[in-house]
């Protein structure tokens, strides 16, 4: 008779899957083989029982065949579990090949995915630079729109911030850096009076020869808007100034008022101002109270106060920077007439029609006497001084004026007017 050899415990729980499924192949085997067996001793203890004669023998052959009955049955138990543990590896077989492929596929789409989240962040990247430039071509678009209207209301001749519409247009106040500076400023190629040109220099509020070329430097950078490298080469040239020359130094106070101008430019008037009252200071400290640059520094705050509709503010300014250039110029000085003007439209667009017409009177005195009647300035005040009268409803005094400006101007381009037509 055959017989199986089982594996201990410690060894089945060492076993791995082929081996457990090459044990119970082994084991089917051996099964079959001891069924076999079995059946055969059966069958001859059948014949046996068949030939005995005997009671007692064939009880005890009886009971051997049930117990080899039994025995069968047995085996023929072990048989359907071991095909059963069989078809069970097949199918964990067949499920782990398609966790595989599962686990392949898994793979592939996280592939896919980090793909997909590089080309989102790609694109992302993409669409935030996008942004910022359309931000930066925004600005650069408000930008050259005010430059635009800068010029449009450079060349206007009607008084600044017109009240009928209710916008505020370009200011004709002085501009920053009267005189030899704003001569560098527009580009212009006329020069100033010598009288203007000697008093400026003692007034000593011209820009310094040293300061001069960065000044220009600067204002072309402004000009073009890129007040990026505007910005820092004032800034720098500031600090080697108070570094070398010390805070309180009159250099200091114009390289003050050349930055003061890029930040009007920016619309940053709350900086602008700031610094302007820095040069102020410090012109007051070292040039004296009534020095002629203390004037001109005035006059850039009342600019700044103007252009944000601050007249109120604007009004002792431009009256203190009056009396300190008639004091120090002279009351038929041509800056004088210019501060006038400045003093006019800031009580213009604050109502007072009566001192508007003051000043522009004065103004326009000075500028026939000291420039003559062809100088723009001329033209240029009696456009204001209509325009007030207009506002005044004084409409036949506006006609006079409107009628000089335009007899004048005709004279000068065709020649005298011929009132005989014959």
């Amino acid at each position: 008779m055959s017989t199986m050899v089982y594996p201990c415990e410690e060894k089945l729980e060492r076993l791995t899957q082929e081996e457990i499924i090459s044990s119970t192949k082994l084991v089917i085997q051996g099964l079959e083989a001891l069924k076999s067996e079995h059946n055969a001793i059966l069958h001859s203890l059948v014949e046996t029982i068949k030939c005995l004669n005997k009671d007692e023998v064939a009880c005890l052959v009886h009971e051997k065949s049930s117990l080899l009955r039994k025995s069968v049955e047995m085996i023929e138990l072990g048989l359907g579990e071991a095909q059963v543990m069989t078809a069970l590896a097949n199918h964990l077989s067949t499920v782990e090949a398609e966790k595989q492929k599962l686990r392949a596929q898994v793979r592939r789409l996280c592939q896919e995915n980090q793909w997909l989240r590089d080309e989102l962040s790609n694109t992302q990247q993409k669409l935030q630079k996008s942004e910022q430039t359309v931000a930066q071509l925004e600005e650069e678009k408000k930008h050259l729109e005010f430059m635009n209207q800068l010029k449009k209301y450079d060349k206007d001749a009607l008084p600044a911030l017109e009240e009928k519409n209710g916008e505020a247009t370009k200011d004709a106040l002085d501009d920053l850096f009267p005189n030899d500076e704003e001569e560098h400023e527009q580009g212009t190629s006329h020069q100033p009076s010598s009288a203007a040109l000697a008093a400026a220099k003692r007034g000593g509020y011209e820009v310094p020869a040293r300061l001069r070329a960065l000044h220009n430097l600067v204002i072309q950078y402004a000009n073009q808007g890129r007040y990026e490298v505007a910005v820092p080469l004032c800034k720098q040239m500031l600090e080697d100034l108070e570094r070398t020359s010390g805070r309180d130094h009159p250099d200091v106070a114009t390289m003050l008022n050349i930055l003061a101008l890029v930040y009007r430019d920016q619309n940053n008037y709350k900086e602008a101002s700031r610094l302007l009252y820095d040069a102020v200071a410090i012109r007051e400290k070292t040039l004296g109270e009534e020095h002629p640059s203390v004037a001109a520094t005035l006059n850039n705050l009342a600019v700044l106060y103007g252009k944000r509709g601050k007249y109120i503010e604007a009004e002792p300014l431009c009256k203190r920077a009056l009396e300190l250039r008639e004091k120090v110029l002279g009351r038929d000085h041509p800056d004088v007439a210019k501060q006038l003007n400045n003093l006019a439209l800031v009580c213009q667009n604050q109502g007072k029609y009566e001192e508007v017409e003051y000043y522009y009177c004065r103004a326009l005195e000075i500028y026939e006497k000291r420039l003559g009647l062809d100088d723009p300035n001329v033209a240029k005040t009696k456009n204001n001084l209509a325009s007030c009268y207009l506002k005044q409803g004084k409409y036949k005094e506006a006609e006079i004026l409107y009628k000089e400006i335009l007899t004048r101007a005709h004279e000068k381009e065709f020649g005298i007017v011929d009132d005989d037509p014959s």
